[in-house]
């Protein structure tokens, strides 16, 4: 391995890019990962293994004129000038991910550049499915410029001019679907289909939230002292989406109608709290509380945290699930039939005929979609008049969020808890070595290690391979098929720090929160689905400290399609700072499935899951009586203006096309000159046909706003 290497004020250009490839750092086309450098123009970006920023070098021909860090979520300059970086050599085995939070237009692009894909399905509101095959650069009549290229069955082809490019969406839907005919009526007709469909869902909505208001529900009193002394006594600090989230549901309990109100938000963003103070609200009244989990270990978790907050408050709590044995669970039933269990907590046990109650208020579901059909329908008998609030880590697509606003009670937990930071990502063939020293480095700050190998058959040869590397740290494994006991002994230790390393299945997957943990190493993660690993990878990073997870794929193994492109889109989204948008581009279908019902799979599948919603926004406008604005751009296309950014400039084809889509959705003068200003950050001055571009959407804008105001 090649030596440390200061680059400073004398080196050239050339000498930089010699030593970046010497020490085995990887070119890419935008950096965003520790290991990688990029090249445009006279601009090199470089992320140090060794540093927390990425740097900007800028050149003149040979001579290096400016260094600074930057961000590499936004890609926007510190401007911070430096003397001189340190740069270590990389580890080519070994290739680290990290989150930024992108602002502005600049999220648009970047949801914009890891969809629309050369070679993949899109869908163009009036002709349909096609593949996207890229920007081609044409002379059409008067207009000259880039158009997105489209390829449709046979030989039809189009292309879209860049003032039209909200009409095309990366069609996401079932793989490989049928492309379309441009002079073929089948596109109408689907979105016919699709229309009429939406609109009897619209509509169905409506009804059932108007029967809802038709109820007579238990109408809480408002907030006692004793309640507000109880979210006083929560640990942390409430982001501002949970002091909203929790005033929505209080009001929903102190209506005379039955709460009915859906909670989304990202794993560890706070909703077990939301859950706590609604407990105690109901339980404060004399009302009962029942807490349905998807499994036998979180409702163990739920418990203990439950019976935390709650008994000091004289709430109490008991728990209905395998862990606990048959006598103990015949007297938890016997006393919450009398009204002596305020709260009780289990899993799909507590939807057996022999539980019953003798006040229930609250019914809180936690991952309904985790249950099944029979069990849904015991939990609708559950309902009759009984306030409700369901709890998810599904993404709920924003489009079909603002759908269903007026349809039904929805709230999105989006803040992250203050001083969470993104959990640092590295994807690395297995190595016992790797895992031993990433095992030692969280035990060196008393941490604790999530070791996640999803094979029960092979788990204690796995247990007893790390344990030969780290024969120092305690460890234990856990797994379904072990003894109920056994188990819940097991994971009490690990919770309590006795166990240091924790040698698992998914059984953890769901709500585990044991804050000391903040290594994971999920092994074989190429046989994952992007949300479960986003899941798995949510068990960590629960607490101010920086925590690291290990993708780990087995040496020699040749990895199929699809494993490459979800280990591709790991790092994809990763490296944007987009650890909810990766659950949401796994979850989106089962999302807007456990709202709609899945008989609308076959659906949106034909038009592809964007239009669908833009469809459905419209039906549920015009069942509300509304008039819904049509999407749309401000910017239209100057004959005497050449619409293209030369790849001279920006050479790679998805970055341009973002630029293209920020540009299209300027809506202000002060817009376009924030583009203008990211430009000449990221690659150097502006060629004169680009200034013209911009300087023709910045007349626009400025004509538009004085011909209509500034909004």
């Amino acid at each position: 391995m090649s030596p440390p290497w200061l680059l400073t004020r004398s080196v050239t250009y050339d000498q930089l890019i010699e030593q970046l490839v010497l020490m085995q750092y990887r070119q890419v086309p935008m950096v965003f990962s520790r290991g990688e450098f990029a090249r445009r123009g006279g601009i090199i970006d470089v992320f140090a293994v060794n540093h927390t920023h990425a740097v900007r070098a800028e050149f003149e021909d040979q001579q290096l004129l400016r260094l600074q860090s930057f961000e590499v979520g936004t890609q926007c300059s510190l401007r911070r000038d430096l003397t001189d970086i340190l740069i270590l050599p990389c580890d080519p085995d070994a290739y680290e991910f990290f989150g930024g939070v992108a602002s502005n237009g600049e999220a648009a692009s970047f949801e914009l550049l890891s969809e629309l894909k050369e070679g993949k399905p899109v869908v163009h509101v009036h002709h349909g499915i096609g593949i996207f095959e890229g920007l081609k650069y044409l002379r059409l009549g008067p207009l000259e410029g880039e158009f997105l290229y489209l390829r449709y069955q046979g030989a039809d082809r189009i292309y879209v001019p860049l003032d039209q490019i909200f009409n095309v969406h990366a069609y996401q839907g079932t793989d490989n679907p049928p492309l379309h005919a441009l002079s073929d009526p089948a596109w109408e007709r689907a979105k016919d289909r699709v229309r009429a469909s939406t609109d009897n869902i619209a509509q169905e909505l409506l009804e059932v939230y108007r029967q809802r208001l038709l109820q007579t529900g238990y109408r809480y009193e408002e907030d006692t002292a004793w309640q507000i002394e109880l979210e006083a006594s929560f640990a942390h600090q409430d982001t501002p989406d949970q002091r909203k989230v929790t005033e929505a549901v209080k009001r929903d309990m102190e209506s005379p109608f039955p709460m009915d109100r859906l909670v989304c938000g990202d794993v560890g963003y706070g909703k077990t709290e939301i859950a706590v103070r609604a407990a105690f609200k109901a339980a404060e009244s004399g009302k009962q509380v029942a807490l349905l989990v998807p499994t036998t270990v979180l409702a163990q978790q739920h418990f203990h945290n439950f019976k935390q907050r709650l008994e000091p408050f004289g709430v109490t709590v008991e728990v209905l699930s395998r862990f606990v044995a048959a006598r103990p669970q015949k007297e938890i039933l016997a006393r919450l039939r009398e009204g002596k269990v305020d709260v009780v907590i289990g899993t799909h046990r507590l939807l057996q005929p022999d539980v019953t109650f003798k006040s229930l208020g609250l019914l809180i579901v936690d991952e309904e979609q985790r249950f099944g059909v029979r069990h849904k329908e015991r939990l609708k008998q559950l309902h009759q008049n009984v306030d409700v609030l369901t709890m998810t880590a599904t993404p709920i697509p924003r489009t079909l969020y603002l759908s269903l606003a007026g349809t039904r009670d929805l709230s999105v937990l989006e803040t992250a808890p203050q001083k969470r930071q993104p959990v640092r990502t590295v994807l690395s063939e297995f190595k016992p070595k790797l895992v031993a020293q990433g095992i030692r480095d969280e035990l060196a700050r008393g941490g604790q290690v999530f070791f996640l190998h999803n094979r029960v058959a092979d788990i204690e040869t796995v247990r007893d391979q790390i344990q030969q590397g780290v024969p120092e740290a305690a460890l234990a494994v856990a797994h379904g098929g072990m003894r109920p006991r056994v188990l819940e002994q097991t994971m009490l230790k690990f919770l309590r720090g006795e166990i240091q390393v924790l040698v698992c299945t998914t059984i953890v997957e769901n709500g585990i929160d044991v804050p000391n943990a903040n290594t994971i190493f999920i092994d074989d993660a190429d046989g994952f689905g992007l949300a479960q690993i986003h899941q798995l990878r949510g068990r960590v990073g629960r607490s101010d400290r920086q925590a690291v997870a290990y993708l780990l794929y087995r040496k020699g193994r040749e990895l199929s399609t699809d494993a490459r492109a979800r280990l591709t889109a790991i790092r994809e989204y990763t490296a944007l700072g987009s650890g909810y948008q990766l659950a949401l581009k796994d979850l989106e279908f089962r999302g807007a499935g456990n709202l709609l019902g899945t008989n609308q799979s076959g659906k949106w599948q034909d038009v592809g899951l964007h239009l669908y919603l833009d469809i459905l926004n419209e039906s549920v406008a015009s069942a509300r009586g509304e008039t819904r604005a049509q999407p749309g751009t401000r910017v239209r296309i100057d004959p005497n203006v050449k619409y293209f950014i030369p790849d001279t400039y920006i050479a790679n084809t998805r970055e341009r096309l973002a630029v293209y889509y920020r540009l299209m959705a300027c809506q202000s003068e002060s817009e376009v000159q924030a583009i203008v200003d990211d430009l000449q950050d990221r690659y150097g001055k502006l060629p004169q046909v680009v200034e013209r571009l911009l300087q023709s959407v910045a007349y626009q804008m400025k004509s538009y706003a004085e011909q209509y105001g500034p909004n």
